[in-house]
């Protein structure tokens, strides 16, 4: 079996279908499709394919690429096309998730599996609403129930969608807390920095403007003597 033999195939696949494919899914639909009996396509060769098509559409002229996103692989626009597409959509590519909404999917996403009592003691609020909202929105699922507590409450994780979205493929390539701190941290330095620089020169500024006018001639008067006398 040579893979270009079966190149066109996987492009096909991946084009037309709905939710990102994985490798093992690829290459069961690939030899499904062309009936091999004897010459089946290995993993190895549809592996070698999927690398070859993700090069393929590397290149600067396509505006897609194949990216591993969600858990399998798929087509998606290039960043510099985003605004393009969504001038298509309209409205859709407006819509936001409101700030609890986030900060409940935030702590879902890293604290996963998680009951909603304890999102609502980590956020200090109820959070019937935003977990709603997220499950409306496909971003969260229902995962199971905790056997062990109380009530065996209902516990949420994020979903396929969600990693599709973010463009991940699990939890744990989202980004570190202590990353994301750091990142903060810097920027909260750099804006203190900046108003701190700001400050002085307020402070520069109000103490010449209510300075007393002939202290300031007299300082005039002494600069202008220095700089005749060096000259």
């Amino acid at each position: 079996m040579e893979v270009s033999q079966i190149i066109p195939h996987i492009e096909a696949l991946i084009f037309a279908s709905e939710k990102p494919l994985t490798s093992i899914e690829v290459n069961e639909l690939v030899n499904t499709a062309l009936g091999f009996i004897e010459d089946r396509a290995s993993m190895e060769q549809t592996d070698s394919a999927i690398n070859g098509i993700k090069e393929k559409y590397d290149a600067e002229f396509y505006a897609f690429e194949l990216k591993q996103s969600g858990g399998g692989w798929q087509f998606l626009t290039k960043p510099e096309f985003h605004k393009t597409v969504a001038l298509l959509n309209g409205d859709k590519f407006l819509k936001r998730l409101s700030a609890a909404s986030l900060e409940t999917l935030a702590i879902i996403a890293y604290k996963q599996p998680i009951t909603k009592s304890e999102i609502e003691s980590i956020r200090g609020v109820n959070c019937d609403y935003a977990v709603q909202k997220l499950l409306e929105k496909d971003l969260v699922i229902i995962s199971g129930r905790n056997e062990d507590a109380v009530g065996k409450p209902l516990i949420y994780a994020t979903s396929k969608s969600f990693m599709d979205y973010f463009g991940i493929n699990s939890a744990e390539d989202l980004p570190k807390i202590s990353e994301v701190l750091m990142e903060e941290l810097v920027k909260a330095t750099v804006m203190n920095a900046a108003e701190e620089e700001e400050t002085i020169n307020e402070v520069v500024a109000e103490s010449i403007e209510h300075a007393p006018i002939d202290e300031i001639e007299k300082n005039e008067t002494t600069d202008n003597s220095s700089t005749e006398e060096e000259a």
